[in-house]
């Protein structure tokens, strides 16, 4: 058999009907389109976010209070975490390489005219390297500064913006919080927003012992942030810090933790299998129009043939064998899978791009998806044209001829 003439033939047959062809196409295209900017614009979420949480912090660990119920038996612990757990898990733990306390409070923040809403943080110095926060301008509290629960503060950007609206330098400037007077002495760099829309520049950082008895009028603390010396080692940080506050707490074996310990790394792995999940299934979904496509090859093969059957009955009777009929048509389909996928490709490519810029993500697509969607394409194109080819290889050559 000769498959460089078989093949031109069925290209000849292609290019008789071309609108039809490519109606018969459509399905294909649009099918691989989807499937491909679906997983890209998944695939450039998924990136997004991850970098955006890696922005939260360098190997983060947060510690929270409050029990986590998996059963009858509760703790008989404390419930709230103490400045005396931070000072345990610093000097017992190998794996803290920056610790700080943290106290929250929303605050309305006024400068002469102007005033804001914004939140309020309480914490150490260390809190902005474990955090990746930047001074800008000015400096950061001291020791002295968080003993004596001086009323001097770091602001970022947003809140620079919305209360010096004249363009003055905040630094040396006094602002209003709660009506208690705060001096600025430091700006932070912009850092833009985070996961959710949540604006990282949005934000007040004063000494945790301020905020804690000034503010909040409280002897506890809220939470616990740190950094782990390398994030391969986050799991074993985690089980020597809730081992060193089960002892702190005295919560007796097989009682349920009255704290939470999260990690960065656990929550990217978290939020990446969820919108791999979401990914997949709207893969799947879009998936389906490639079936829909296939059908759409069947239904045209069909009609070829139909439309063809005297030539095929010809060219059985000069001595054309009936593989040579399947081999025909089934390079017909074959080439309308192709060509489909191919435009599907690069449309599904543009698709992804464009998304992606109105979005602002950029679109990944990997090579694993391309591969996957024009397989897929291909090989649906030859299932559901192998019928109609085995029906034109099958046709008595009499019939065939009389066929009108």
């Amino acid at each position: 058999m000769n498959y460089t003439n078989t093949f031109k033939i069925a290209l000849t047959a292609i290019k008789r009907s071309k609108f039809r062809a490519f109606l018969t196409m459509l399905g294909i295209i649009i099918g691989v389109a989807s499937v491909i900017a679906m997983l890209a614009m998944g695939e450039g979420s998924k990136s997004y976010i991850q970098n955006q949480m890696s922005g939260l912090g360098t190997n983060l660990v947060m510690i929270m209070p409050g029990a986590q119920q998996t059963g009858p038996v509760r703790s008989s612990g404390s419930s709230r975490l103490e400045m005396s757990d931070m000072e345990a898990i610093k000097t017992r733990s190998p794996y803290v390489a920056a610790i700080s306390p943290q106290v929250q409070s929303s605050a309305q923040v006024i400068y002469g005219n102007n005033n804001w809403s914004t939140s309020m943080y309480g914490a150490n110095q260390e809190y902005l390297s474990i955090r990746n926060l930047v001074i800008g301008s000015g400096r950061v509290f001291t020791d002295r500064e968080i003993r004596a629960l001086d009323k001097v503060c770091i602001i970022g950007q947003t809140v620079v913006e919305e209360l010096f609206t004249q363009g003055e330098d905040p630094l040396g400037k006094t602002i209003r919080v709660k009506n208690i007077p705060f001096k600025v002495i430091g700006v932070l760099e912009d850092k833009g927003a985070a996961t959710m829309g949540q604006d990282q520049n949005d934000i007040i950082i004063a000494p945790y012992t301020t905020v804690q008895r000034r503010l909040l009028s409280i002897d506890y603390i809220q939470g616990i942030y740190l950094s782990v010396t390398d994030e391969n080692d986050s799991e074993a940080a985690i089980a020597s810090i809730e081992d060193i506050l089960r002892k702190e707490h005295k919560i007796k074996e097989g009682d349920d933790d009255d704290f939470n310990v999260m990690s960065q790394s656990e929550m990217i792995s978290t939020v990446s299998t969820v919108i791999d999940a979401i990914k997949y299934l709207l893969g799947a979904i879009a998936g389906i129009s490639l079936f829909v496509g296939g059908i759409g090859i069947m239904n045209i093969m069909f009609v070829s043939v139909t439309e063809r059957t005297r030539e095929i009955g010809l060219r059985m009777a000069v001595g054309g064998r009936g593989y040579d009929i399947l081999m025909q048509f089934l390079i017909e389909a074959a080439v309308l899978s192709v060509l489909g996928g191919i435009i599907g490709i690069i449309i599904g490519y543009l698709l992804a791009t464009l998304a992606g810029s109105i979005l602002g993500v950029d679109a990944v697509v990997q090579l694993y998806s391309v591969v996957l969607a024009f397989s897929v394409c291909v090989g649906i194109g030859l299932f559901f044209g192998w019928y109609p080819a085995r029906k034109a290889a099958n046709l008595n050559p009499i019939d065939a001829i009389r066929y009108e």
